[in-house]
């Protein structure tokens, strides 16, 4: 067996190439020692439906990440198409990034931000370090009342919107979030 050594790849080449896949945008958040904490992160899934499991991936760099890793627990925030200012604003660093934006505490304290179209209140698991990130494991303890509205979505490097679709049956059945509950994983 012959084994290829990989090329160096460079970092905005890499960037380029997988701004081609079309993400969401989340907001971590959490209670943290010295008030709320929160970053928007759009490296964010479904990982396992028993247990009912999330994941997300803060920088190693992240000023916000080990507040959220003290409290123990987090609330992903699933950011609306209409919610652009949120995400921008939970983007930067070094602001009161809760002045401005409205939230109520989730079972876990976590701050959940009005509007969003779903929440899921999660309890910390495990933390990989992998590279420039953290690969952070959530243990989901809570989920809200999810919106009817389309998603905020970032691609290429910047926010679009989905057109409204309609279901494919039985064509996504190996997705963890496709609605039939039989095809899962």
């Amino acid at each position: 067996m012959t084994t290829k050594i990989a090329q160096v790849v460079d970092a905005d080449a890499f960037r380029a190439t997988l701004g081609h896949f079309c993400t969401g945008v989340t907001v971590i958040t959490a209670a943290g020692d010295g008030g709320p904490a929160g970053f928007a992160c759009q490296a964010f899934a479904a990982l396992s439906l028993d247990p009912p499991l999330v994941l997300f991936c803060p920088s190693v760099k992240s000023r916000t990440w080990p507040a959220i890793e003290r409290a123990g627990h987090f609330c992903a925030n699933v950011l609306a198409h209409d919610q652009r200012e949120v995400s921008t604003i939970f983007g930067r660093s070094g602001v009161d990034k809760f002045a401005s934006v409205p939230w109520h505490p989730a079972p876990s304290g976590a701050p959940v931000l009005d509007g969003v179209l779903a929440w899921a209140d999660c309890a910390l698991e495990t933390v990989h370090t992998a590279g420039d990130h953290h690969i952070v494991t959530g243990r989901v303890t809570a989920l809200g009342e999810t919106r009817d509205e389309r998603p905020l979505l970032f691609y290429r490097g910047a926010y679009t919107a989905t057109e409204e679709a309609e279901p494919t049956p039985g064509v996504l059945d190996n997705l963890i979030t496709w609605s039939r509950h039989d095809g899962w994983i």
